[in-house]
Parts: C-alpha cells; sequence; structure tokens
C-alpha cells in the first residue's frame, strides 16, 4: 500500500514584506561586522560607521558604540535596499541583478552622494584599496539580498511533494 507524504511546503506562502525584513536584517547584520573586520584588518580605510558620519563626530565613530551605532545603521539600510530590491527587481531569476544591485549601491555611495554629503573621502583620494574592498564588499553584500530573494520566490522544485512511484 502506497503512502501518500505531503510536502510541509504545500501551499505555504512566504510573506514579502516579513521575508524583506528579516534578509534586510541579516544583510545588515554580516554585511556591518564583515565590514568592520575589512575595516580592522586594514583593507579599507571607510569607518564602519560611515553612514553616520554626517550626523556624528569621527573621534565617537571610531569608539565600540560608534561602531555599534554605525552597524545598526548599516542594518536600517539593508532593510531598506532589501524591500526596494522586492519591489524593483525581485521577478528576476538567477545571481546577475543581486550583483548589479549590490554594484549600483556601490556607485551610488563611491561616485554619488557619499563624497557630496561627506559620508566618504572622494574617489581620486580614497586609494585603490579602499575602491576594490569596497566595490567587492557591495557585490557580495548585494548577491546576498538579490540571491536569498530570488531563491526564495523563484525555487519551485523545492516546493513540489515528493510522490513514491
Amino acid at each position: 500500500m502506497a503512502h501518500a507524504t505531503t510536502s510541509p511546503y504545500e501551499g505555504h506562502q512566504t510573506n514579502r514584506w516579513l521575508y524583506g525584513l528579516n534578509i534586510g536584517f541579516f544583510a545588515g547584520l554580516i554585511g556591518g561586522l564583515f565590514h568592520w573586520l575589512l575595516y580592522g584588518i586594514h583593507f579599507t580605510t571607510v569607518l564602519p560607521g560611515f553612514m553616520l558620519d554626517i550626523f556624528m563626530k569621527q573621534s565617537f565613530l571610531i569608539t565600540y558604540w560608534g561602531i555599534a551605532a554605525g552597524i545598526a545603521a548599516f542594518i536600517v539600510f539593508s532593510i531598506g535596499a532589501a524591500y526596494l530590491y522586492l519591489l524593483t527587481l525581485g521577478q528576476y531569476r538567477g545571481p546577475w541583478p543581486g550583483l548589479l544591485y549590490g554594484l549600483f549601491w556601490w556607485a551610488v555611495i563611491y561616485l554619488g552622494v557619499g563624497p557630496w554629503w561627506g559620508m566618504v573621502k572622494p574617489f581620486r583620494l580614497l586609494g585603490w584599496n579602499s575602491i576594490t574592498t569596497e566595490c567587492c564588499f557591495y557585490l557580495i553584500w548585494g548577491l546576498f539580498i538579490g540571491y536569498s530573494i530570488a531563491f526564495e520566490f523563484h525555487d519551485e522544485a523545492s516546493r513540489e511533494p515528493v510522490h513514491a512511484s
């Protein structure tokens, strides 16, 4: 007698807004801690709390509380970025949209508003180590957000029930 098994995913619908919050939070937390590591081992001269540089003094941002505040700011930024990805690129599959999304944010921050608002040094003064490290960092960050969202909402094979032949 064949026993029919039911998949735990049968009829499951992921809440897009909670999932975006979750992905954004962990992208920000992991990314913020990783950026702190990159700063600590001198791969980049950009402070982990650079997003708060327009609001707080650098003497505070180099302290542990400043680093924690910077990571918290990056978490908030990442949540917003994850929601923006869901709304604009969420229908695309694969890793490439996420990589391009990360590259887009790197360009916005390091070539656009960052130097203008005083968050980061002008591009020509940043140094090649910081430029390449930050570019790679944002590629990985964007890949995490984009591929996580694409995998959750487009991986239909894992939701199909397994039937015995």
